[in-house]
């Protein structure tokens, strides 16, 4: 994986590969997809999807190719004791060529509990991880990484700072979409974006979401209890 820091960094993915077959092809054999795979083994990247998928769709005689790469992305800081943070990010690349290729980023980024709660709340969410906040990203340009993780927590400090000594209510999760919403739509790297805020407390979760397509003012939020989900 790319790394700003020090160019590159090591990293163990998990790897999905699929293909659509003429209708006449009943199946392919698995050491076929892993064949390919080895072909690449140490030189998977953002630049060789094409050429891994281009392998696919060759070699198994497809019609289209999919490959799913998920991995951890580990970022270092130092703090201000001068000592070493690393932090975790979960990603997945979704890559499939056709006619022609098309190539997604998911990025999950923790929240580590910015806004203060009700003091009626018993979940233990008020200590550690608040929620998280999902990005499906299609680039226009590169970016790296860290960057659009920056973009991300900048946003969160920002929404922290205007909550602190607020109650809980909705109004945490609609400011923090509201204000990555603003921030992603200035990015010229991006062709395409969508953005969920999640948030677990008071024994059920909220969701808030929008997109690159849908008006500023379009947010919809989702309360979901004991498996029941309604939009509010």
């Amino acid at each position: 994986v790319l790394d700003k820091a020090q160019s590159n960094q090591r990293t163990i993915a998990t790897i999905n590969m699929y293909v659509n077959l003429p209708h006449q092809f009943k199946g392919t054999h698995m050491s076929r997809f892993i064949e390919i795979l080895n072909r690449f083994h140490g030189k998977i990247d953002m630049k060789r999807f094409s050429s891994i998928l281009e392998e696919m769709k060759l070699k198994l005689d497809a019609e289209a190719a999919h490959l799913e790469m998920t991995f951890p992305f580990f970022l270092q800081r130092e703090n201000g004791d001068d000592i070493l943070q690393i932090s975790k990010y979960d990603c997945t690349m979704h890559c499939s060529l056709e006619k022609s290729e098309d190539v997604r980023l998911d990025l999950v980024v923790p929240i580590a509990h910015p806004f203060l709660l009700d003091s009626d709340d018993s979940s233990g969410a008020a200590v550690g991880l608040w929620g998280r906040v999902l990005v499906s990203v299609k680039y226009l340009k590169f970016m790296w990484l860290e960057d659009l993780i920056g973009v991300v927590e900048s946003a969160i400090r920002a929404s922290s700072r205007a909550e602190q000594g607020k109650t809980f209510s909705d109004k945490p999760i609609e400011s923090l979409l509201q204000k990555l919403a603003s921030r992603f739509a200035a990015l010229s790297e991006l062709k395409w974006y969508s953005i969920t805020v999640e948030n677990v407390s008071q024994g059920y979760s909220l969701f808030a979401s929008t997109n690159s397509e849908a008006p500023p003012s379009d947010t919809m939020i989702t309360k979901t209890r004991d498996r029941e989900e309604h939009n509010e």
